[in-house]
């Protein structure tokens, strides 16, 4: 059973950066997905980055040039980079893990941290 620990939120000014991590552990993923999705109050939830077991990468448009998502596949972390923050970007952000068993995906998610903006 894979369980996610996310660290790293808090509370910055605009234009600001701030690192999020996500620790996997558990039984480790030979294929999987692992990202970041935000929920603001008031919004749904969405995707912000992710990236595969293989190093593909997928950002949302509103973070492109700003936020950069990577892993260590030897740790079983990703991470989020998150510069040039906007009040806009204030949120929940969950990690994710999309775990392929070989017939199915598996979802697991952490348990959330909070980024605040200000501006």
């Amino acid at each position: 059973q894979v369980q996610l620990v996310e660290s790293g939120g808090g509370l910055v000014q605009a234009g600001g950066y701030l690192r999020l991590t996500c620790a996997a552990s558990g039984m480790p993923a030979s294929i999987d997905v692992m990202g970041w999705y935000r929920q603001a109050p008031g919004k749904q939830s969405e995707l912000v980055a992710d990236i595969s077991s293989g190093g593909n990468t997928n950002n949302a448009d509103s973070v492109k040039g700003r936020f950069t998502v990577s892993r260590d596949n030897a740790k079983d972390t990703v991470y989020l980079q998150m510069n040039s923050l906007k009040p806009e970007d204030t949120a929940v952000y969950y990690c994710n893990d999309k775990i392929w068993s070989g017939s199915n995906w598996s979802y697991v998610w952490g348990q959330g941290t909070q980024v605040t903006v200000s501006s």
